[in-house]
């Protein structure tokens, strides 16, 4: 044993050497367009009230609820929060307390009786005992701490999941709203001109009457009215089903779709927090996720290293029993002292073999960190770019549709007092209608993008966590204004 100790002691400190660290070096800020804001830990936290709608909010916040994959998540860290508690009670004393009782009734019924006195073989006879032995691991080279040190990862990696869950959950449910919203707007549009396409029908069926123009005319619009009525019944449609997937999103399955209100209109894309990498490491839950990886992986590289080390487990108990016999009676009582040491020896290269697999395990932990914080950096930076981009086709588009809207005005104008033809005023009817489209297309995109990228710089904390701040009051833009937009 004492050749042995000093060989085991440096195989445990081979085995505890760290495997090279995760390199998350990132630029000091991103490469994005400046002047946006500082990061705002109100509007992180609930990022979805930025967007000043209340339904928008209830539906988050029901989401957050209600969903499946939340309140899955949320039992994932209830479990682990226990195996946690399971593995820490390990290496405290274990020992069950133990009782037996037997009754036995013997009648003889051949052969010859004993004449001892004070002993019989007929009769009844009782035995009574009970145990209490207790097992302690004396643990003298600290494996209840690279335990705890897996454990906690372990349970940090599942508080952290619950987070991405709830985020993920926010921008789903923030992203069909809005998608709802440019349904509705598209219906609008489609209703709209279903409309102008019956009046155009109305005036080309009288000239075409009166002998003003062919009645080819007439089939040409009649044409167009057709397929804008079928367009209607589309949208009609898709507008259904994406407010049953909001309510599914919102755990309210059973609901009518008529309870979600969705209002044709775009609303304002708010303004997005440009933080620093080192903010965004702090916030994103993926990251926090691996970061946990990383450390419950040590944890577990440590207790296979510990492993090689021998265990030491006292083992004392305590005991009493009672005999009772025809003509005989006992009783006794016990105590016992005792222990015994563990040292591997022929399992000495499994152990070791199941600690390189640690290691290994520890190594794709640091890996899997390392490119979810690449991935973290490209994902913000590549949604505040596109997310800026969109704002600026967004403010051309609106300029263009505006152009779009008076042409045809002056067109449509020009046909009722004969001034035009009606291949004039369509061409600038569909102009128009594809400009909106266009245009109401790029504003949901831009809407879903700030959602992305609230989803990217790491909003979505959980309001349990902290006591969260009081949020900035958010002014919603009026009709007028929404409808200049």
């Amino acid at each position: 044993m004492p050749r042995v100790l000093p060989a085991l002691l440096a195989v445990l400190m081979v085995s505890g050497c760290a495997t090279r660290p995760a390199d998350t070096r990132l630029p000091l800020a991103f490469e994005a367009p400046a002047g946006a804001p500082a990061a705002d830990v109100a509007v992180l936290d609930r990022w979805w009230e930025a967007y000043g709608d209340p339904q928008l909010t209830g539906l988050i916040d029901q989401a957050l609820i209600a969903n499946p994959d939340v309140r899955s998540a949320t039992a994932r860290l209830r479990e682990v929060s226990a195996l946690r508690q399971s593995a820490l009670f390990s290496f405290l004393p274990q020992g069950d307390a133990t009782g037996s009782a037997r009754r036995v009734r013997t009648e003889q019924l051949d052969g010859t009786a004993v004449s001892i006195p004070g002993f019989n073989t007929s009769g009844v006879a009782e035995n009574y005992a009970a145990n209490f032995n207790v097992s302690w691991e004396v643990d003298l080279f600290g494996r209840i701490f690279a335990a705890d040190r897996a454990a906690k990862g372990d349970l940090a990696a599942a508080r952290f999941n619950l987070e991405g869950a709830r985020a993920a959950i926010a921008a789903q449910t923030a992203s069909a709203y809005f998608q709802a919203r440019g349904l509705a707007i598209q219906l609008g549009d489609a209703r709209e001109t279903e409309r102008i396409q019956s009046a155009l029908y109305t005036v080309v069926s009288r000239r075409a009457q009166i002998g003003i123009v062919a009645t080819s005319e007439a089939d040409r619009v009649a044409g167009d009215l057709a397929q804008a009525k079928a367009q209607v019944q589309g949208l009609e449609a898709d507008l259904q089903v994406q407010r049953r997937a909001i309510l599914i999103l919102a755990g309210r399955i059973v609901e009518p779709t008529a309870n979600i209100a969705v209002t044709p209109v775009v609303g304002v894309i708010p303004q997005v927090p440009l933080v620093l990498p080192s903010d965004l490491l702090m916030r994103r839950p993926d990251v926090r996720e691996a970061e946990a990886g990383v450390a419950s992986a040590a944890g577990r590289r440590d207790v296979a290293g510990l492993a090689l080390l021998p265990t030491i487990t006292f083992t004392p108990g305590v005991g009493w029993s009672r005999v009772e016999q025809p003509g005989f009676f006992t009783e006794s009582q016990s105590w016992t002292l005792a222990g015994n040491v563990l040292q591997p020896v022929l399992s000495i290269p499994r152990l070791l073999a199941d600690l390189k697999a640690e290691k290994a395990r520890t190594e794709q932990a640091l890996i899997a960190y390392e490119k979810t914080v690449q991935t973290a950096f490209s994902e913000a930076e590549s949604s505040l770019v596109r997310l800026d981009a969109d704002r600026r086709r967004v403010a051309l588009l609106t300029e263009g549709e505006a152009r779009a809207g008076r042409a045809y005005r002056a067109s449509k104008l020009g046909y009722d007092r004969g001034l035009t033809d009606l291949q004039t005023t369509l061409d600038a009817e569909r102009a128009w209608r594809a400009a909106r489209t266009a245009l109401t297309s790029s504003q949901v995109q831009a809407l879903q993008r700030s959602v992305q990228a609230f989803q990217a710089v790491g909003g979505g904390w959980p309001a349990s966590s902290y006591a969260p701040p009081k949020l900035a009051t958010i002014k919603t833009p009026t009709s007028a204004q929404n409808q200049a937009r």
